[in-house]
């Protein structure tokens, strides 16, 4: 496997890396706060230390990794407070990006959201929450993209980035998850009928019941209490590169 990795073009090693990385934080393999091992990191991975390095500075632009002074990279902690005011941003976009897809979204779009979406309810069947998530993000960034709206994509990945893990989290509720499925099953009826209004409502109340699972797990667990309690601030990134 090593071998396979590393004969890969240096943009697609990077992609490859970052990718990996992304989903280790996302599906807290890496827990909030936790300090990246560069070594446990490298060998795990597979890489040298300058891709991982790269996808560590990709992944800090994207807010999912803290660059620290003097001390490394550490997985975003997002406080109580951060995690209330990144959902009602989020929730305004999600609903901006749904009534526009509504007004503006093709037959080819559709089709291939509708595609997803009975992927996406296999994968709920099968409870694997891995793929479900994977599906889950690429059906909303798709009605994000059929929003047609190119500043509106660009701060909704920019904010949609810092809650990835704790969207993920929220589903491991198996009621809340089925909640989660039923909503969705609406928003693709709304979409079907192009109505703007009522799936821009849907996407509103959907990332505010996220939001309240959120915030409920994070109140239960003194753990996860202490760690979001206390927010990074992010060091300048640096441009320097090792050979």
């Amino acid at each position: 496997m090593t071998a396979d990795i590393l004969s890969l073009p240096r943009t697609a090693l990077h992609s490859h890396v970052t990718h990996r990385l992304r989903q280790m934080l996302v599906e807290n393999q890496i827990a909030p706060g936790a300090k990246l091992n560069e070594r446990a990191l490298c060998e795990s991975l597979s890489v040298s230390r300058t891709p991982l390095r790269e996808a560590i500075k990709t992944l800090a632009a994207e807010g999912l990794v803290v660059l620290l002074p003097n001390r490394g990279a550490v997985a975003v902690s997002l406080s109580l407070d951060d995690v209330r005011h990144t959902f009602e941003v989020m929730a305004g976009l999600e609903g901006l990006s749904g009534q526009l897809a509504a007004e503006r979204i093709t037959e080819t779009e559709l089709m291939e959201i509708q595609a997803l979406h009975f992927e996406m309810m296999a994968a709920f069947t099968r409870r694997d929450l891995s793929s479900y998530y994977r599906l889950n993000a690429q059906i909303h960034s798709a009605i994000n993209t059929a929003a047609k709206n190119p500043v509106l994509s660009s701060t909704y990945e920019q904010v949609n980035a810092r809650l990835q893990a704790l969207r993920f989290k929220s589903n491991q509720d198996d009621e809340k998850w089925h909640s989660a499925m039923q909503e969705h099953a609406r928003m693709i009826e709304a979409l079907q009928a192009r109505q703007p209004q009522v799936l821009r409502d849907l996407l509103v109340r959907h990332l505010e019941h996220k939001r309240d699972v959120v915030l409920a797990q994070l109140q239960a667990s003194p753990s996860d209490n202490t760690s979001h309690n206390t927010s990074h601030s992010v060091a300048p990134l640096k441009t320097t590169r090792k050979a």
